[in-house]
Parts: C-alpha cells; sequence; structure tokens
C-alpha cells in the first residue's frame, strides 16, 4: 500500500503579491495527486528577476494571510532571511538534509520555468534532492530548446503519481493543473490605477495592501 500522506511539496516565488493564479492552480495539484503538505516560500533576492516592490516582511504577511484559512498550506520563511541571491538547488539540498534520504519531496513550477530551467543555478542536481511536479501552462511549448535538454528531461519524465510517492525525488511529473490567467504585475497595475482587484487575489490580502497604500 502506497503512503499518500507522506510527500510533501515545496512552492516558492517572490509573491509580490500572493493571488489566486499562485494559490489556485496548487490546490488543483494537491487534489489531483494527493498531496496533503504544500509548502509556501517567499523569496528574498531572486537571482533571475527584478527585485520585489514589496518588502520581505510585506510578502510573508500576505502569504500569512492567504492561506490563514487553508490548511495545505504553511509557510516557510528561510529565503526571507537571507540577503544574498536565493539558489533554488541550495535551498533544497538544505531541505533534503533536514528530511533525510527517504522522504518524497517535491518542487512546483509552472511551465515557463521548466523551459528556462536548465539556466538555473546548478540545475543538473536538483532532481537529485527531489521531483519537479510542473503545473501545465497553455500556449507554452512543451520542448526544450536544445536537444540536451530534451534528453534530459524525457530521461526523467513519469506519468505515475506512485512514483512522486514513493521515491524520494528523481522524477518531473507534468500536472494537468487549472489556468488562471492572473499575473502580480497584472494585480500592481490594476492597483495602480485604482482598479477592482476582488476576483484576483484574497480578499485579506487585498485589506491589507490597501491599508499600507502598497502598490500605488
Amino acid at each position: 500500500m502506497v503512503d499518500m500522506t507522506q510527500l510533501q511539496a515545496l512552492f516558492g516565488g517572490t509573491f509580490d503579491p500572493v493571488h489566486y493564479g499562485h494559490l489556485k492552480p496548487v490546490e488543483a495539484l494537491a487534489n489531483l495527486i494527493g498531496l496533503s503538505r504544500v509548502i509556501i516560500m517567499p523569496n528574498n533576492v531572486p537571482p533571475h528577476r527584478p527585485q520585489p516592490e514589496a518588502n520581505s516582511q510585506q510578502r510573508k504577511e500576505m502569504v500569512e494571510l492567504a492561506i490563514a484559512d487553508k490548511p495545505l498550506f504553511t509557510l516557510d520563511e528561510r529565503e526571507l532571511h537571507r540577503d544574498t541571491p536565493s539558489y533554488t538547488a541550495q535551498t533544497l539540498k538544505e531541505w533534503r538534509e533536514e528530511q533525510g534520504p527517504q522522504l518524497p519531496l517535491a518542487f512546483i513550477i509552472g511551465q515557463d520555468s521548466l523551459l528556462t530551467f536548465p539556466t538555473w543555478h546548478h540545475y543538473e542536481t536538483i532532481l537529485d534532492n527531489c521531483h519537479l511536479i510542473v503545473c501545465r501552462r497553455p500556449g507554452y511549448p512543451l520542448a526544450m530548446e536544445q536537444a540536451a535538454h530534451q534528453q534530459w528531461l524525457d530521461a526523467h519524465l513519469t506519468d505515475s503519481v506512485e512514483a512522486l510517492h514513493t521515491l524520494p525525488g528523481g522524477k518531473i511529473y507534468l500536472a494537468e493543473t487549472p489556468w488562471f490567467n492572473i499575473s502580480a504585475t497584472l494585480i500592481r497595475e490594476r492597483l495602480e490605477r485604482g482598479e477592482n482587484c476582488d476576483d484576483l487575489l484574497p480578499r485579506a490580502v487585498l485589506e491589507y495592501i490597501n491599508a499600507r497604500g502598497l502598490y500605488r
């Protein structure tokens, strides 16, 4: 009998601000593959993108508000305490060392991130420490640009949910999750123009943003 309670998944991002496009696909994913624990980990200094507008404390508090009534999610603050760039490979290596060699661990990314994955710092070590679960996005290709990277992807792909629950890591699973056409950029632009964002992010997060005059 496969133990479906062991698998833990980590979900990172800048969450500037956290919104339904982050939360709802992951909730759907949890139902799809039997995840009982997703750890949300906000980045502090993302190496690949512009720096967040909200500071790390504000982004942490927004995530706390967003997941307060969602027992699926817990918050991991480790990257927020770093003042150097957050490299996923390093964080996942630490996480694996904490959890021991046998526990099934996964890292959740979007399909857009999968396509650039070989540019990530020490990307080839990541599957040594966990599985990759990729939330599909319509309109994004599923082929890697370079043949060597495609071979890497093909060698690790699985369609077995059981493999995610029984192996500690090493697999890439493409999940058919719903796509919400919401981005933090869109939300920041709408807030700047004073437009309604009620349908894009949890009410408690929106009230927090308004109370502090963020993204204006």
